[in-house]
């Protein structure tokens, strides 16, 4: 499978270039402006919203001061390593690999890596949620809060989504049938899902997080986001998808679409991936987003029909062994933000 992750990657750069076009004419240009607008006017509701809150926060605690003296006295009395210190502090949003029973990125960043965590994260959620929802950013604002009243500035800020996008149900509509003249992804509709939805709504999202940490903090603290890495569609879901449990994402898309053979499907969801990493990079790289850093996760897990089940815990989901690798890359960028 390894040549089949190199044949996609050998056609990212001319996707790479033609994705790369639609970025200067102005139709796109205007969209982006509106996202960006979007997200700073989303931004500055929340902020509002949330000084009227912080006001009578503030009252109350003036009110329990006393009580909080005594708190603050009691806690000096805990042994000292239950008060140890900490790598520093990261603010979180996003999806399942944020969010995931057991094991997930913030809780390892946490237990191995020694970060305070505070997220907003939620399994499930479409990137387009995230972004216009507005039930997430009222979070993340008060994850600043609560950082601030620590009396710490955030490290950086953490954003996980769009695999929900692209998987579940939307995932047959992106794909021709095998049968049919054009076997394979379908280019225009790729392109619709990518370049405008998920792409405008990263950009939504990233210009309220950074409208918010100017008007909270004065400045934009550093962001990292993330594409995902190839996974394997096999037809697992969450431990099993039996029932109610979620997934599978892809084989039913696949299996409706004419595609039995897994090394063929395989290769399809890496074309997809090495799509969607290309637009998460040009996005980052938008000069807007200076402080925006992108992590390329792939072939970070293996793939290989025979040693995938050791990284990959079902369709879209990593193993502990998996998400470990994954966690391991994250703490390296973090660590070298400016």
């Amino acid at each position: 499978m390894a040549k089949s992750r190199s044949k996609a990657k050998s056609a990212t750069p001319g996707r790479r270039k033609s994705a790369a076009k639609p970025a200067v004419k102005t139709a796109d240009r205007q969209a982006l402006a509106a996202a960006l607008h979007s997200g700073g006017a989303q931004a500055a509701q929340v902020f509002a919203y949330r000084e009227s809150k912080r006001s009578r926060r503030a009252a109350a605690v003036k009110k329990h001061a006393r009580a909080a003296r005594e708190k603050v006295a009691a806690e000096a009395a805990l042994p000292e390593g239950l008060l140890a210190g900490s790598a520093g502090v990261l603010v979180a949003e996003g999806d399942s690999w944020f969010d995931y029973p057991f094991y997930d990125v913030l809780k390892i960043l946490d237990d191995d890596y020694g970060y305070e965590i505070q997220a907003v994260a939620h399994r499930g959620d479409p990137i387009e949620t995230i972004a216009y929802g507005g039930g997430q950013l009222e979070d993340f604002a008060r994850c600043l809060e609560r950082v601030l009243r620590s009396g710490a500035m955030p490290k950086a800020i953490l954003l996980s989504g769009g695999g929900n996008d692209v998987a579940g149900e939307v995932f047959a509509m992106l794909i021709n049938h095998r049968l049919s003249p054009s076997p394979g992804l379908n280019a225009r509709i790729l392109e619709g899902v990518l370049e405008q939805r998920i792409r405008l709504a990263f950009v939504t999202i990233l210009s309220a997080v950074t409208q918010l940490c100017r008007q909270y903090l004065g400045r934009p603290v550093p962001v990292v986001v993330h594409g995902y890495d190839y996974p394997v569609p096999d037809g697992r879901g969450f431990l099993g998808g039996f029932g109610a449990l979620p997934g599978p994402w892809f084989e039913p898309g696949f299996r409706e679409k004419g595609y039995a053979d897994l090394g063929e499907r395989i290769d399809l969801a890496a074309q997809l991936i090495d799509r969607f990493n290309v637009m998460i990079k040009e996005m980052s790289a938008l000069p807007e987003f200076a402080h925006v850093h992108y992590i390329d996760l792939r072939n970070t897990l293996s793939n290989t029909p025979g040693t995938y089940r050791t990284w990959w815990g079902n369709e879209m989901h990593p193993t502990r062994r998996g998400f470990d690798a994954v966690t391991a890359r994250f703490a390296t960028a973090i660590a070298n933000l400016p």
